[in-house]
């Protein structure tokens, strides 16, 4: 199911169920999304993604997450979205939650390696305690605002332009844009995790 989202536009649902495997995805242009869920269940392994967003403010008053829960945001251009999460976890096994920097890609149309984002996580006090020390055990929540080219090989990179060079009309006709994208990482994100008594 893909939730088409209007341009600094607010939501709201009363319940929102991703089965296990499957994805919900808030798409639109580079925006702000402020959601609000009553309850959402993510089921093992399931994603809720928004895609397109500079910034989330995500409030969620009735949490079940299952195991290897994923929540990702980006702005299309390779940044992390800035996610502001409230959320009371009634049950929690596993949740990761990422605006981490995606890298940019110089055998397609694409843009600079990109910067994490900022994730402000809000939980509420009379729920389930998160945990970040020990993935084995349950109420587990991992974060994730690295920067992308982090991973970028510079030699595999050079050998892809080099074989691209003079192969169309112009020197660089065969890259994308005509651009070559540089190695180096963007800048990573930051993230913290308090207790609150309300929304």
């Amino acid at each position: 199911m893909n939730a088409e989202a209007q341009s600094d536009s607010i939501q709201h649902l009363s319940k929102l169920e991703i089965n296990k495997k499957k994805s919900e995805v808030f798409s639109g242009r580079d925006s702000t999304l402020t959601l609000t869920i009553d309850t959402l269940v993510m089921k093992d392994r399931s994603r809720l993604v928004f895609y397109g967003k500079k910034k989330v403010n995500l409030k969620i008053k009735h949490a079940i997450i299952g195991k290897n829960a994923f929540i990702f945001g980006t702005d299309s251009k390779n940044n992390g979205s800035d996610m502001d999460i409230t959320i009371r976890f009634d049950e929690l096994e596993s949740l990761m939650v990422s605006s981490a920097g995606l890298d940019a890609n110089n055998r397609a149309k694409t843009f600079p390696n990109g910067n994490g984002g900022k994730i402000s996580i809000k939980y509420l006090s009379d729920g389930i305690a998160p945990q970040q020390v020990d993935k084995n055990r349950t109420a587990y929540l991992s974060i994730d605002t690295e920067a992308g080219g982090h991973s970028v090989n510079a030699q595999s990179d050079i050998r892809n332009i080099l074989s691209r060079i003079g192969t169309g009309s112009r020197p660089l006709g065969g890259l994308p844009q005509g651009q070559v994208y540089s190695g180096s990482a963007g800048m990573d994100g930051k993230s913290d995790v308090i207790a609150v008594n309300e929304f």
